[in-house]
């Protein structure tokens, strides 16, 4: 029997969108004869979903699990917004993203691998492709990502457009406040920071728009250019990032202004810890 190699099987996986275990079942089956592994997954009932998975899938929703113990995200991309606004498409991303919040797996190859709670007699990607045949268009998962809870974390949640923009905020110091958390990820998916904090900011980049601004004011005197400069560099700040930015709701306070004050209010050392974007297709 020819060798079924983890690169064999990411080639089948890739050409097909089947998942990892039925590629590595289908590869043995065809003695590592890619061309009629193919074949057999088609014959095998699964040729709907081979034949479509080729097709681009650029639509779809974010969706969000929420458990006892973390908040999940997971991105379910289709072919047509269509699609994404169908009930069974819904149920699925509902589905999926319990099921990611409850189990929190290792890696998006363990979570396919794992069985769905929906549909018992199947793994998350047999629930997937069987979507795919039902449904009739290419219906793929992305990408998740899992953010454990804890007694010292808040993680506040916003959900726009019906899943195509979805923010999450995490602010330590308390595990009370949820509300604010989720105000700040409401300002996130308007603002769209591209960082945290002036801290966050990579080097490579403050020096870039730095070289900007001096081409800009080439001609003015040094002492001048520097003040300019730096003026710039702020701006940038407070458009880039996050704690920087005016709250959406009351522009007399920055992000890290409204944190501060609800520091003092509730005597808890509250932190902006993190926060994250996630658009459909990105």
């Amino acid at each position: 029997m020819a060798e079924v190699t983890a690169a064999l099987i990411k080639e089948l996986r890739e050409r097909t969108g089947v998942g990892m275990g039925k590629c590595k079942e289908a590869l043995q089956e065809a003695n590592g004869n890619i061309d009629l592994a193919i074949s057999n997954l088609r014959k095998a009932g699964m040729a709907s979903a081979v034949k479509k998975e080729g097709r681009e899938a650029k639509e779809g929703t974010i969706g969000v699990g929420i458990s006892d113990t973390s908040v999940a995200l997971v991105e379910i991309n289709s072919e047509t917004d269509f699609v994404a606004k169908n009930d069974r498409f819904k149920q699925f991303v509902q589905s999926v993203s319990s099921d990611l919040a409850k189990t929190n797996p290792s890696s998006l190859d363990a979570f396919l691998h794992q069985t769905s709670s929906d549909e018992p007699s199947l793994t998350i990607d047999q629930y997937r492709a069987s979507l795919v045949q039902t449904i009739g268009e290419n219906i793929q998962i992305k990408r998740t990502m899992i953010l454990p809870k804890d007694a010292k974390r808040s993680i506040g949640v916003y959900s726009h457009l019906g899943g195509k923009i979805v923010t999450v905020v995490e602010i330590t110091g308390s595990d009370q406040e949820e509300a604010l958390a989720k105000e700040i990820a409401m300002h996130v998916a308007a603002a769209s920071p591209d960082y945290l904090s002036p801290e966050k900011v990579p080097q490579e980049i403050i020096e870039n728009e730095k070289e900007i601004a001096k081409v800009q004011v080439k001609d003015k005197p040094a002492y001048v250019i520097d003040k300019i400069v730096e003026g710039k560099i702020n701006s940038f700040y407070d458009t880039s990032c996050l704690t920087k930015q005016k709250f959406i709701k009351d522009d007399s306070v920055t992000i890290a202004q409204l944190v501060e004050k609800r520091a003092k209010e509730t005597g808890h050392p509250l932190l902006l810890a993190n926060f994250i974007r996630w658009g459909v297709g990105q």
